[in-house]
Formats: C-alpha cells, structure tokens, sequence
C-alpha cells in the first residue's frame, strides 16, 4: 500500500503520486467527513483504496478503524477497424471481422447492415465476442454498407466496410 492522501494534526498531506494535482478531501476534514475525489480520472487509477482513521487516546481496532473500497474506472472503447476477410465474389464465403484496441470492460461488438436493407444478425453467424461476422454463399444482393459497433457500459464507437459483390 501507498499512501496518498493524510490529514495528521490539522495539516492535509498530498503525497508525491500521480493523483496529486487530482485528489483531495471533498470536504473540510473537521466536518467529520473524510470523502475523497479523484478529478480526471484514469484507467491505471483502478485498484483497492483504503483509509484509515486513527483518534488520539482511541483503542485501535482493525475492523472499525479501516474502510476500504474498490475502484474500477471503465474506459469506452477505441474507434473499431473494420476489415474483410476472403474474396467477395458469388457463391464464396466472406468475415467481416471487427476490433477496438481498448475499452474496459472488454467490448462487444454488433455487426448490422445499413439501409436500404437494413439486417441485424445473430448467432452463429455472428460472434459478438470476437466482432466477426460469417457471411456465406454470397449474392449479388449482399452488397452493401455494413456497420460494427463496439460498445461496453462506458460507451460505444462504430466503423463501417463496404462490401461489394
């Protein structure tokens, strides 16, 4: 453990960390209230933060003098690329494949087809997993626009390939 943030004394502490110029008490600390904020927040952020309360002349318990919290910090994700696999002639078979560098929780992906034949596809033919998308026996009539959306509970991005038969 780290040390960040302290309060000994009347006197608030900042420790020399990357939080910083970013992190503070929210509140006055002779409030009572010992909240904390983190501005501008990053993904190496994450972790377990504990604090520790200490009142002079106080007998010291572990179970009531520590409160600790996890803190995961979602990342959206990167802007997908979009890529065709396999030739897009009549009668073969393609994968439109879909991925984003970045993104916490992992993303998961969704492949549809734009108007003016608007599908939506699923399983098998679609992984939203892996972002792939199995398109077989190919037709001129599958030509089109098709879009892959990345998306996690941070928020999502799109790319597009155009697919001519």
């Amino acid at each position: 453990p780290v040390q960040i943030l302290s309060y000994l004394s009347g006197v608030e502490k900042v420790e020399e960390t990357d939080l910083k110029p970013r992190m503070g008490f929210l509140y006055p600390v002779k409030d009572r209230n010992i909240s904390v904020f983190i501005n501008a927040t990053r993904e190496q952020d994450s972790g377990q933060y504990m604090c520790t309360v200490n009142v002079v002349d106080d007998t010291i318990r572990l179970d009531k003098n520590v409160g600790i919290i996890n803190l995961t910090v979602l990342v959206p994700p990167a802007t997908p690329t979009c890529h065709l696999h396999g030739n897009a002639i009549v009668g073969a078979n393609v994968t439109l494949s879909c991925s984003s560098k970045k993104g916490k929780p992992l993303p998961m992906y969704q492949w549809q087809r734009e108007p003016p034949t608007l599908q939506v596809f699923f399983p098998p033919a679609q992984d939203r997993a892996r972002g792939t998308l199995k398109l077989t026996n190919l037709s001129l009539e599958m030509s089109g626009v098709y879009v892959c959306r990345a998306e996690n509970q941070a928020g999502s991005k799109n790319c597009s390939i155009v697919l001519e038969v």
